[in-house]
């Protein structure tokens, strides 16, 4: 008991802390890294391409600002090259996602080919492949290789990325190989999903196979790999430690709530749904509240753990303070995450849920703006 009182007063004084330098400092750069992206994006000739990155970098730029905030855990000097690498990663990311979701020949072999360049930003002294070359179209007047190569650059800046490298890039063959068999639409695809899920499952941690697969396609563990190449001296047991922490405990979470709000629009639209595959609602509830309660356990197992377990609690609430997150499918899933996560997520539920409603305020504002 008295351990947990200190823990959350000490989140209290972090959560202040946090927030100043994210407000404050993270924020305006992001700002800027987003201003250049978009740029770019509008110089993309190829009006497919161009179209997609500019409506990806509009409908994902909460993971681009989720992507930056592991900049507070980096030392002040480096912080701004860890925002740049985080930005550019996360948007190849989003791009590339949005690339293998379109009609492909082979979508597999698109989704994987696609998939390299997330490798190519973490190995600052890899070739560029053809990532284009199972892809319709193709010319984005070097919009891709300008997102890895940013990412790359600042990643050689950081003093111990080289400890890191190795971690980061296991952690995207992961996300490589779920992508690659996600986006399948034959049966058959999705049970080499499953198959490769349950190969993929830790020992000891009676994870599901798509819980598994859910852990695997996060990238948090880069970002959080990324983050810590800022300090200069850094250990190969705490690269360990972020690993076990991140995957697949903390990477389940974050992308069983994302498939949890994208849920009705990924059934519609005849996608793969992780939470599709629990038998009720009640089911789900009880597993992911599971995974919410290794993941909060996880986190004062790694340096700095307070800042890894506000950066939870922040992509908690950027999830569940989504409208969706109270429809009837949804509710009972997000009350008991909310009951697990406890004090951790009030403060940042509170950000967020403030956030989302200027949002929606500047939204009405400028349609009216335009109407007139």
């Amino acid at each position: 008991m008295v351990h947990r009182s200190r823990r959350r007063l000490a989140l209290a004084n972090a959560f202040a802390g946090a927030a100043s330098r994210y407000w404050l400092w993270v924020f305006p750069h992001v700002g800027r890294e987003l201003h250049h992206w978009r740029r770019r994006a509008q110089e993309i000739p190829d009006p497919v391409l161009r179209r997609l990155a500019l409506i990806t970098q509009r409908s994902e730029r909460g993971n681009l600002e989720g992507a930056a905030a592991f900049a507070i855990l980096a030392p002040r000097p480096y912080r701004a090259q860890v925002v740049r690498a985080a930005v550019a990663f996360q948007a190849t990311y989003d791009y590339i996602d949005t690339l293998a979701e379109q009609p492909s020949v082979n979508p597999v072999a698109n989704g994987h080919q696609l998939h390299l360049a997330l490798l190519t930003a973490l190995a600052p002294e890899t070739d560029h492949p053809d990532y284009y070359r199972h892809n319709s179209a193709r010319h984005d007047n070097g919009y891709m290789t300008h997102l890895i190569d940013t990412c790359r650059g600042a990643l050689l800046t950081l003093p111990s990325y080289e400890s890191v490298m190795q971690a980061a890039l296991r952690a995207t063959r992961r996300m490589i190989a779920f992508q690659s068999l996600n986006h399948g639409t034959e049966a058959d695809t999705l049970d080499a999903l499953a198959r490769w899920a349950r190969e993929s499952t830790p020992a000891g941690t009676e994870l599901k196979w798509w819980e598994t697969a859910a852990g695997a396609a996060s990238s948090l563990t880069v970002f959080a790999l990324i983050a810590a190449a800022g300090r200069p001296l850094i250990s190969s047991a705490e690269t360990v430690a972020l690993e076990r922490a991140y995957f697949p405990w903390i990477g389940a979470l974050h992308v069983l709530l994302d498939s949890l709000i994208d849920r009705t629009a990924d059934v519609q639209s005849h996608r793969h749904s992780l939470v599709e595959h629990y038998t009720s609602v009640e089911e789900a509830a009880s597993r992911v509240s599971a995974i919410a309660e290794r993941a909060v356990q996880t986190t004062e197992m790694v340096p700095q753990s307070i800042q890894h377990a506000l950066i939870l609690a922040g992509m908690t609430s950027f999830y569940l303070s989504a409208p969706c997150a109270s429809d009837p499918d949804a509710s009972l899933i997000t009350q008991r995450v909310l009951e697990t996560m406890g004090a951790l997520a009030a403060p940042t539920m509170v950000v967020q849920r403030a956030r989302r409603a200027a949002e929606r305020m500047l939204g009405r504002s400028a349609s009216s703006a335009e109407s007139s």
